[in-house]
């Protein structure tokens, strides 16, 4: 009997953020920015991969998202799926 895939594939850009955006009741990109510090489309570029983060965002895009800076990163593309910090 075959085995079954059953990783799934890992969510990075804004598949994650809107995954996350979902999870936290976060209902716009807009409210999201706000949280972290930064205008909303700063934000999407992020995250629609066209341009990097500082990692001076890191902490507070931890915060304002929930997440460890290993799971931004990766959701960034910045690390791949199997990296550690």
């Amino acid at each position: 009997m075959a085995k079954s895939a059953s990783k799934t594939k890992q969510l990075t850009g804004l598949d994650w953020l809107r995954n996350r955006m979902e999870t936290l009741g976060y209902n716009s990109l807009e409210v999201v920015a706000q949280e972290i510090g930064i205008n909303r489309g700063n934000l999407y570029r992020y995250f629609s991969l066209e341009t990097r983060p500082s990692v001076a965002l890191l902490p507070d895009m931890c915060r304002a998202l929930k997440s460890s800076p290993a799971e931004i990163l990766k959701a960034l593309e910045i690390l791949g799926a199997d990296d550690r910090l």
